[in-house]
Order: C-alpha cells, then structure tokens, then sequence
C-alpha cells in the first residue's frame, strides 16, 4: 500500500478527480476525501494519514491546518494549488504546512512533494527559504530590541538550540549528539515553545532541515537559497 492521504477540498468535482487520479498511481493511496472542516478533523483522527493534501482555495484553510497540526503529530500538511507567493507560502510556514504544490504543478508534482513530506523532509523553494529565514531573523531581532530574555532552556537544549543557529538539521543533531532522532524533535518543540516562537520557529526548521538535505545533493541550489 502506498502512502496514505487524506484529500480535503470543498469542491466536489475537483475532489472526485484529483482522488480518483491520485488514487491509481502506485505511490499513493486515498484513504479518504473531506468537504468541510468537521469531516476533515473527524477523518484525520480515525483514519490518521501519512498526509493531508488541502485544497488551499478553501475558506480558512490555514486555520484548518493549524487545527490539523494541533490535533495530531503523526499526520503532515501539503498544500495544493498555492499562488507561490511570499506572502501565501510563509502563512502555509506558519500554519505547520510542510511542503506544498503550486498551482501549476502537475500530478508528478504532487506525488514528489507528498512523498518528500511523508519521509519527514519539508518542500519549499530555494527562494521561499530565504525568505523564511529573512522571517525568522527578523523576529528574533524584534524580540531582542523589545527586551525578550531567552531562559529557562536545559543545557540540552540550549546546545540544541546552538546546533539550530548554525543550521544543522534534526537528523544531524541527532548524529552529532548521538541521541534519537525522536528526542531531538522533542528538544526542538520545547526549544521554541519556551521561547514563544513555536509556529514560525518550527516551520523554520524544517525548512533548515530540507535546506541541508539540497545541500548534501546540489550545493549550487543552497546557495542561491542561503543568498
């Protein structure tokens, strides 16, 4: 069986096709399809996908991703059909969307990007990645100017949270320090929640992470993210 996604738009027709389409490529499996933001969360938590791929043409689809991401931590978000704006993909960042599909991606497209998200990698565009971290760097700045203390980390976490700064993914902290790759997800959720960051923080990680995995395989394309 393939990988096992949940497929949510309020459009019947579009939904219907884009299922029944995806659902005959050997990669993926339509577990099930939802119209409305009750069925979505019903479905999410019988069924528990690998993925939910969300029509982002949706009313309040992020806030409907934020309440996916908040009601379980075995299920990721992709985002189907996005303008790839700044604006549009920074907010899917922030609502815990961890990889998305353009409007003109095509099924290749999706089949790629939901097998990269369900491996535990996040899917942004080199150029979207600078402006994540451009994000980042300026909230952080922001609370530095307003006098916001960073404390109460352990010193786990604060060597954590220096192995972040320098760009190391979770999967490299996890070699580095020798411990599982699950503790140091843990470490990093508690890292950012003390600091008041969680949202942004975290989908700034995992656009870390997927960075330092372009750059193991294309060192031209980090850089021009980095840039």
């Amino acid at each position: 069986m393939g990988i096992e996604v949940l497929f949510v738009s309020d459009v019947s027709l579009y939904r219907d096709g884009v299922a029944r389409t995806l659902d005959g490529t050997r990669e993926l499996a339509i577990v099930g399809t939802a119209g409305s933001r009750e069925q979505t969360l019903e479905l999410v938590c019988c069924l528990q996908p690998d993925v939910v791929l969300l029509d982002v043409n949706m009313p309040r689809a992020f806030e409907l991703a934020r309440e996916i991401t908040r009601s379980t931590v075995a299920t990721r978000i992709v985002a189907l059909a996005i303008q790839e704006e700044d604006s549009q993909v920074i907010a899917c960042a922030e609502a815990g969307i961890a990889g998305y599909v353009p409007r003109t991606g095509s099924v290749r497209d999706v089949i790629e990007v939901i097998s990269a998200v369900a491996r535990g990698e996040a899917r942004y565009s080199p150029r979207i990645v600078g402006s994540l971290l451009r994000r980042i760097a300026a909230l952080a700045a922001e609370r530095q100017a307003t006098g916001v203390a960073v404390g109460g980390l352990t010193a786990r976490e604060s060597e954590i949270l220096a192995l972040l700064q320098q760009g190391l993914s979770n999967k490299m902290i996890s070699r580095r320090l020798g411990i599982e790759l699950a503790t140091v997800k843990n470490h990093v959720h508690s890292v950012f929640g003390k600091l008041g960051l969680r949202r942004r923080a975290e989908a700034a990680v995992l656009v870390l992470a997927d960075a330092k995995l372009a750059k193991d395989n294309d060192e031209d394309s980090l850089e021009t993210a980095a840039g």
